[in-house]
């Protein structure tokens, strides 16, 4: 199947539905942000440290598969000179709402995360992705891509979901229940059952991947970053696994 121009109108009918990811920042996370404390989550839940961002302003930052009005904005409001690149044309309209709201200046692209040949090498100083390489089959390009377009010396700040998300069967977690189906790495397309991956096709549901470790940080590391920062972050209570552990990882990278 065509699965970016799946994702894509999936995306635009969550921002329809108005699902969690796609609601924009608030005037006040932007009235923070020009104020010198920059409220960004890649997560949704924890802040990102403020010694990550030291240096934003002025600064030529990518917001990559970042649409929704929330990280592009909060960035521009900081003072970094922002591009949003994302698949979901509502999901920029956001963006392109917040920035006209508060006069702010955020250059807008579509696209796929894993082809950046719209950009020059070398071109930005940071790139903030959040955690959306869940909705791509192959994430080696998006890494690659990614070290393209930074400057040497230039940071990625990322978020990724740790695969032990996709392990278990989904129609049992809906019932509360962790029984052990599926193996790593993970698709939607070939470990949903036919009935779940049909109802997901029907409802506009993005479908999801689950990349290894050694596919996430490993493949982040063999294009030539190095990991220099990490945390881990949860759904705020939200999803049954917050109770274990903490399922999704942030970290920084920088291109030496």
């Amino acid at each position: 199947m065509d699965l970016y121009n799946y994702n894509k109108r999936a995306w635009d009918a969550s921002v329809e539905r108005k699902d969690y990811f796609t609601l924009p920042a608030t005037p006040a996370e932007i009235e923070d942000a020009r104020n010198g404390y920059i409220p960004l989550t890649i997560t949704g839940n924890r802040i990102i440290p403020k010694s990550w961002l030291a240096d934003i302003a002025g600064k030529q930052v990518l917001c990559l598969a970042a649409g929704g009005g929330l990280q592009a904005p909060i960035m521009a409001a900081a003072g970094a000179i922002v591009t949003v690149f994302d698949s979901s044309p509502l999901q920029l309209a956001q963006d392109a709402e917040i920035a006209r709201k508060h006069d702010l200046q955020i250059k807008i692209v579509e696209g796929d995360m894993k082809d950046l040949s719209c950009f020059n090498d070398k071109y930005f100083d940071y790139i903030i992705h959040p955690v959306a390489n869940v909705f791509i089959d192959n994430v080696r390009p998006l890494w690659l891509e990614a070290y393209r377009v930074l400057k040497k010396g230039g940071v990625m700040i990322a978020g990724i979901a740790n695969p032990i998300l996709y392990i278990f069967d989904q129609e049992q977690l809906d019932k509360g229940r962790f029984i052990v189906r599926n193996k790593l790495p993970y698709s939607d397309l070939r470990d949903l059952p036919p009935k779940r991956l049909q109802y997901y096709k029907k409802k506009n549901i993005p479908l999801e991947f689950g990349h290894t470790l050694e596919q996430q940080l490993g493949g982040v590391c063999d294009v030539g970053f190095v990991i220099a920062n990490l945390f881990e972050d949860d759904f705020d209570g939200e999803d049954l696994m917050d109770d274990y552990l903490k399922s999704l990882i942030v970290f920084r990278a920088l291109k030496l």
